[in-house]
């Protein structure tokens, strides 16, 4: 099956189910607090899984573009990807357990309806219970396991391996149902049961795995287990259930309305369908792929056979993979830099062009690999394809670029005679480890390469802890600081459009509890007089003590009233908007004709500007061409 019609005939099963499909967000969040990149499908239904009415109602659906910073030293196996597509389905405190468990099982197994995959191939697992807070094995789910596979014929049997690694050892013993611990089937933003602070919600979850029967590779443990690495058991979705509520004295309340996030990768589904271990031979890589099977004189398929055939199939899919992501980034206005999202596009780039040169090419050859992506994604995301053209000008020039650090990082090495400094030569110079000790063998000079490895490692650790807090922030901080930020943010765009003029539109943002930031269409830099002018309209604004509405209407309705919306966004019919001011605005009378500020938005903000403080601006600059950025504070 092919990636398209996988997603179609998830989309068509929920919505025959009463689901509202929405369109993905921005892969490139807008207005999320700290968060570089779109991670999961929940990501932007946080809000609305903590209470907020959605527009679309309680049942809701969709495919959203997603993408993993610490994904990428994972890719080069037969499953992690950087980029993807999350499929979810979410009921706000409407259905729960017996109709979500049995509805994913049906996409899975209907060959009308769904994917069609043999149900003997499926396993799954569940929460075992967490002792520490006195919570015991999710039976419910259990159950409803039993049932579905026993009226499959097939033979179902509970393995209870909770949090003792030691059980793990003892491979499948026979079980199609695997109860884990809560590191493993337990959801929550703050991590395990224990580690949830009082207010939090969370819940236990179960994961599906698809059987592909591979070889079990020794390395990863003496037996086989649904959550093995070794790549036969890869993991199609999720389904948690939000289900409690942490008290001020530890324990746990049932909570009234009980939520559903189910999360599955669209891609592994669809290749799960073809019954071929590897995630790169599904349709969307068909195009790319051929292009460096041309440039290269390899194929593909045949890596594995060859003598260097792990290292070269490493490299395929290295390329693969970061020129989709760099395509979608590209497309959604990222250029390669030296910091926050820019910093990530131009790893991806500069790593594939390493794994180009290990392949053979030699020749510029990632804009052409990146065409394939264009095309491929012309029916779900066509704004990849209307922008070929920037694509193809900006991988170009990159890749250029990075020649010429090679060529400034191989004089250095040069340099240093007998004592090479691998990990400087990387950090300061962006010059691959890789190449680094090639080089030092063939010119036999001794490298340690654990010392490296090991400097390296962490390096990489602080990296990973710094993304880990900032996704734990954009998902987390609504604080009262934060909340004022993204409502100034309103405030700033509109008296921007004031003094530069109507053209002016928001190109990104970024808030944090410290700052905001606004990166905003305008060719040149502001004047001084310019930037007290908007300080000014802001701050009246806020002495003003305007009240902060937000309203559900039909979308048409806000587009015909000037509601401001996000760069390259896609609206459900319903939506929700926010209205600053008049003064004497209500939720019933909400006067938009009257209104200072109006944009879609998910929220949150404060109710009136009062609340606000003085605001300032402390820095105005370039971001890109055409675009300015600003950061501001409030005092």
């Amino acid at each position: 099956m092919t990636v398209s019609e996988a997603r179609k005939r998830y989309l068509d099963f929920f919505a025959k189910r009463g689901h509202a499909i929405i369109p993905s967000a921005p892969v490139v969040p807008e207005n999320d607090p700290t968060t570089l990149f779109t991670s999961s499908g929940m990501q932007p239904l946080v809000p609305y899984l903590l209470g907020q009415p959605h527009p679309a109602g309680a049942r809701l659906a969709n495919s959203q573009m997603s993408f993993r910073a610490e994904d990428i030293e994972e890719v080069g196996d037969n499953r992690h990807t950087t980029f993807f597509e999350m499929l979810g389905n979410w009921s706000l405190g409407d259905y729960f357990k017996k109709e979500q468990l049995p509805w994913f099982f049906e996409y899975l197994t209907s060959a009308e309806e769904g994917l069609g995959l043999d149900p003997k191939k499926l396993y799954v697992t569940v929460f075992d219970g967490d002792e520490s807070v006195g919570m015991d094995l999710d039976t419910e789910a259990v159950e409803i396991w039993k049932k579905l596979f026993t009226e499959k014929g097939i033979p179902t049997e509970l393995v209870r391996l909770g949090t003792e690694a030691s059980g793990y050892e003892k491979g499948m013993q026979g079980g199609r149902i695997f109860s884990y611990g809560s590191k493993k089937n337990w959801w929550s933003r703050s991590g395990t049961p224990s580690k949830m602070p009082e207010g939090e919600i969370g819940g236990p979850d179960s994961e599906v795995f698809y059987d592909f029967g591979t070889p079990h590779d020794l390395k990863w443990g003496k037996e086989c287990h649904v959550n093995c690495d070794c790549g036969r058991f890869v993991e199609v979705g999720n389904s948690v259930f939000m289900q409690f509520i942490k008290q001020a004295d530890d324990s746990f309340k049932e909570l009234p309305k009980k939520n559903v996030d189910f999360g599955g990768g669209l891609e592994r589904l669809a290749f799960a369908t073809t019954g071929n271990p590897d995630i790169f031979m599904i349709d969307l890589f068909d195009a790319a792929r051929a292009v460096l099977e041309k440039h290269s004189g390899k194929s593909y398929a045949e890596a594995t056979l060859s003598e260097n055939g792990g290292a070269d199939t490493r490299s395929f899919r290295i390329i693969l993979d970061h020129m989709r992501a760099a395509s979608f980034f590209i497309a959604s206005g990222i250029r390669p830099s030296n910091t926050e999202q820019g910093y990530v596009l131009r790893r991806l780039i500069r790593r594939s062009i390493r794994e180009a040169d290990k392949l053979g090419i030699k020749d510029a050859v990632l804009a052409e690999v990146a065409e394939g992506f264009g095309a491929a994604y012309a029916d779900a995301y066509p704004f990849v394809r209307e922008a070929t053209q920037v694509i193809h000008e900006e991988l170009e020039k990159e890749e250029a670029q990075f020649r010429k650090t090679l060529a400034h990082g191989m004089r250095e090495l040069e340099k240093m005679g007998t004592t090479i400094d691998a990990f400087m030569l990387f950090t300061t110079y962006g010059f691959p480890v890789e190449l680094t000790e090639e080089i030092a063998k063939e010119r036999s000079i001794m490298l340690d390469m654990q010392v490296v490895q090991a400097k390296m490692e962490e390096h990489q650790a602080l990296s990973r802890a710094g993304a880990a807090q900032r996704f734990a922030g954009g998902l987390a901080d609504h604080a009262e600081q934060t909340v004022r930020y993204h409502t100034a943010h309103h405030l700033l765009l509109k008296a921007l459009q004031m003094v530069l003029g109507k053209d002016v539109h928001q190109r990104g943002s970024n808030i944090t509890s410290e700052r905001l930031r606004i990166d905003f269409s305008y060719g040149t830099k502001m004047t001084p007089e310019q930037k007290a002018e908007v300080e000014k309209i802001v701050n009246e604004k806020i002495s003003e003590a305007l009240p902060v509405t937000r309203t559900v209407m039909n979308k048409e309705e806000a587009e015909r009233f000037g509601a401001e919306h996000e760069f390259g966004a896609t609206y459900p019919e319903q939506v929700s908007v926010y209205s600053v001011g008049p003064k004497d605005a209500t939720a019933d009378d909400p006067k938009f004709s009257e209104a200072f500020s109006l944009e879609f938005c998910g929220g949150p903000h404060v109710l009136n500007t009062s609340e606000l403080g003085h605001f300032k601006i402390q820095k105005e600059e370039a971001s890109s061409a055409g675009i300015r950025r600003i950061k501001a504070v409030l005092e």
